[in-house]
């Protein structure tokens, strides 16, 4: 039952739990305590709204920073990623395979809030031997989403 209320909740958050019991043939309580036990387990991390800012016309900047860096003896790469995550600017951060072993992704207001952010705090830690910032340009599709409204064909059109 776990697994069908993670997969509901994953795509609509909001869903009434009345709604979600009866698809789940269970009662409301049951329900509510599973998503307790799950919230108390940490499977259940927090729930959040997807918003498209390039609505609302509040300009933010997000950026994608590869980050490779030398893995503390005994910690591994927990310990670097802990000091890159607890700072407020940064949304996420993932051990990631490649060229590069952490992925942090974080929002600024302006191109050179982000670009600061990197060379002021991030670049001079210790353990990080190199970055590579990429920019979000566009959204097309987020946690599932789709963002982006579908091409218009701005084509004439030609009849003979």
């Amino acid at each position: 039952m776990r697994e069908k209320i993670l997969t509901f909740i994953e795509k609509n958050s909001r869903i009434d739990l009345k709604d979600l019991a009866i698809m789940l043939g269970v009662d409301v309580t049951t329900v509510l305590g599973e998503l307790k036990a799950m919230e108390d387990e940490h499977i259940i991390c927090g729930y959040h709204t997807l918003i498209n800012w390039e609505k609302t016309g509040i300009e933010k900047v997000t950026a994608m920073i590869e980050v490779r860096v030398t893995p503390q003896r005994g910690m591994g790469f927990d310990k670097v990623a802990e000091r890159i995550y607890n700072y407020p600017e940064v949304e996420s951060v993932y051990l990631i395979s490649g060229g590069f072993d952490l992925m942090v992704i974080l929002e600024g207001k302006t191109l050179r809030e982000v670009s600061q952010f990197v060379s002021d705090k991030l670049s001079p830690l210790e353990s990080v031997l190199s970055t590579k910032t990429n920019f979000i340009l566009k959204k097309y599709k987020d946690h599932g989403t789709i963002i982006a409204e579908p091409a218009k064909d701005e084509r004439m059109k030609i009849t003979p």
